[in-house]
């Protein structure tokens, strides 16, 4: 990594993954930064690191991180990094059910040309469960073919609204999009009484964590045919071969793709450069987690 990034001489690199005998120096790291995808340090790996300050990650998401991480040091996430690819697959899974691309697929192999009509965004309600990085990128790529975004978070403020307010909006959109972070009061959040309580027809888009969805309540609902779905992320994961998620009917499923393109190394390393430069000034770091967030 710090082969990639330009830093300033008084910063001395220590390369270490947390696992087998650490390297000289580790005691005096103060700022670490996690492999991306990689396995998240253990207790006994931190306490090598008694300097510690700050721990920056390349992911949106840090719920394995936060229990290993001690008091008085800080946490940061990978906002910004991913949130744009992972909007575009959010948005291209969206749209290959709207416009029925799996169909013409199988079309395509049998060669057959049947023309048939399928849905567009425009005029459609999208509720987008999230408020942050991703859930904005979904919301403005939707908005311009026209569809309508509603924001909902934990708590109501001007332009979202609260994740308490649910009952009331879920019978009036036609897509809901879940890119919110998995804590325990996400957990499950979108269970059946949530997906009973969605239109007929109705998509749901799951691009954040595979545990806030209740994946027995969503093949129930995809067996009998009233909703669909776009999954990049399923609970659990890896999916098994003999889950019956696969044979629902109704769903495509992407195998946790979501920041897996060719640009998420160039944005990474501008993020730990920026940070790094940051933590050596002394100044307030970006995309600091607090409460699981």
């Amino acid at each position: 990594m710090a082969s990639r990034l330009t830093l300033s001489p008084e910063v001395r690199v220590v390369v270490w993954t947390g696992e087998g005998e650490p390297p000289e120096g580790i005691e005096d790291v103060e700022f670490f930064v996690g492999a991306y995808m990689g396995v998240p340090l253990d207790e006994s790996a931190v306490r090598r690191m008694p300097a510690l300050r700050v721990i920056q990650l390349f992911s949106a998401g840090v719920e394995p991180w936060l229990p290993v991480v001690p008091d008085g040091v800080t946490l940061c996430n990978g906002r910004g990094v991913h949130g744009g690819s992972t909007a575009e697959l959010a948005v291209a899974g969206l749209l290959s059910l709207l416009r029925r691309l799996p169909h013409y697929r199988d079309e395509q192999q049998a060669r057959r040309w049947s023309p048939s009509r399928a849905e567009d965004l425009d005029g459609k309600r999208v509720l987008v469960l999230g408020a942050g990085d991703i859930g904005r990128r979904i919301a403005a790529a939707v908005g311009v073919f026209n569809a309508e975004c509603t924001f909902v978070a934990r708590t109501a403020r001007e332009d979202v609204r609260a994740i308490s307010e649910l009952p009331d909006l879920l019978p009036e959109y036609d897509i809901v999009v879940v890119s919110l972070p998995h804590t325990e009061s996400t957990h499950h959040l979108v269970d059946a009484q949530f997906l009973a309580a969605l239109p007929d027809d109705a998509i749901l888009v799951n691009i954040a964590r595979g545990p806030i969805v209740d994946t027995d309540a969503l093949v129930a609902e995809l067996q009998a045919g009233r909703l669909s779905a776009f999954l990049d992320v399923t609970d659990p994961e890896p999916l098994p071969e003999d889950h019956p998620l696969w044979r629902a009917g109704n769903v495509l499923i992407t195998p946790h793709v979501g920041g897996g393109t060719t640009g998420w190394q160039r944005r990474g390393d501008r993020l730990i450069g920026d940070q790094i430069a940051r933590f050596v000034a002394g100044q307030d770091l970006s995309n600091v987690i607090g409460d699981g967030y």
